[in-house]
Formats: structure tokens, sequence, C-alpha cells
């Protein structure tokens, strides 16, 4: 469904590209040392924001997007979309899009659904407000403060399960993620991968 409807789960299969890409909810303490791993390593993100992030971290905002990051929508208030009317989904997501075009004259253009969950219907409403549905073909629990601590396990997570046209999906509330991630961009380009951002996806 995803590929029927122009959305964004897996790259090509055959060329070393990866895309990395952020969920924030929240702002845990380690998105400015998250930039700055990005900026040393030329490396460009997405950061997929909810509102309460866009409405509390406006300098952490205005940076992602001068570094050149690409900002999506987590809609508002992070429900699950399905269980959402149509003209609920419109809100979600036109809401927080107004917001941040408003604060920051920046347009959206990608939306990674809350919790991953969409159907043929929701999707069909964010196409129709000229969104990109972006999943995700790497993944692991790193959401869970309560599972921190667990750097290995993260690095490995993330380095065993690499493969060309892999989207990469990280948390910014995670402890682990931020401190393997320096380590983790530069073992993949030492894999001869190289890093898109989104705007630059290569389907086939």
């Amino acid at each position: 469904m995803i590929d029927e409807y122009k959305g964004i789960a897996v790259g090509n299969s055959e060329k070393k590209y990866v895309y990395l890409t952020f969920d924030e909810g929240y702002e845990a303490g380690y998105t400015p040392r998250i930039l700055q791993i990005l900026k040393d390593n030329d490396v460009k993100a997405t950061f997929f924001l909810t509102a309460h992030y866009i409405n509390t971290q406006e300098e952490l905002v205005k940076e992602m997007i001068n570094d050149g990051h690409i900002i999506g929508n987590h809609t508002v208030n992070h429900k699950s979309m399905p269980d959402l009317t149509d003209d609920k989904v419109k809100q979600e997501v036109m809401d927080l899009h107004t917001a941040v075009y408003q604060k920051f004259g920046y347009e959206m253009k990608f939306i990674r659904p809350p919790k991953g969950e969409f159907s043929e219907r929701t999707i069909n409403i964010t196409n129709g407000l000229g969104y990109t549905t972006v999943m995700w073909s790497l993944a692991y629990d790193d959401w869970d403060e309560n599972k921190q601590g667990r750097e290995e396990y993260a690095k490995k997570k993330i380095l065993d399960n690499i493969h060309p046209g892999a989207v990469i999906l990280l948390h910014g509330n995670s402890k682990d993620n931020t401190n393997v991630l320096d380590e983790c961009i530069k073992e993949i380009k030492n894999m001869g991968y190289e890093f898109l951002n989104l705007d630059k996806f290569v389907r086939y």
C-alpha cells in the first residue's frame, strides 16, 4: 500500500544509500548533541515533530532547519490516525502544517503516521493534503526510556540491520542512540554507504 500511494518505506535495494530519520514527540535533552554529531559527520536527517515539540523547542527546530535537515509532520497530538474521522485526520495534519509555516516559514511535505499506524483511507487523505507518507525499514525499541543503558545492543541492532535503501528510524529521546550515533554513522560510511535525505530518495 505504501508503494501504491507513493510513500516511502525502503529505497532501492541495489544502491548503497541509507536515510536517517528521527521521531521527536518531546525533548529529553539529547537533540543538541544529535544535531552536533550530524553536523560533524556532514549528514542530513529528517525530524518528525509533534505540536508539543514545535511549541516548546522553537530554537532547536530553527537549528534543524538552518542546518539543512528536513522537518516532517508527526501530527498535533500523536493519535492513531485510523481511529480518527476524516475531518480529524485533516485537522491533526494541517493544524501542525500551518503552525510550522507561520512560525518558521517552512512548508512540510513528509508525514510519519503516529505509532506507524495508517489505513488506505488515512494515507489517501494525507496524500490529498500534499504529503508523502514515510515509514521505515529499520527500527528497534529505542523509544522506551526504561530500556536505556544498552549501548552495545543499540549499536548491534542498528549496524546488523543496515541494508541498501534502509530508512532508519531512531527516537530523539534515547540516550543510547545519542551515545552510539557518531560511531554508527562512521561505521555505516565505512561499510560503503552514503547518507541521503528523503528529498533525494531513490525508489527503484
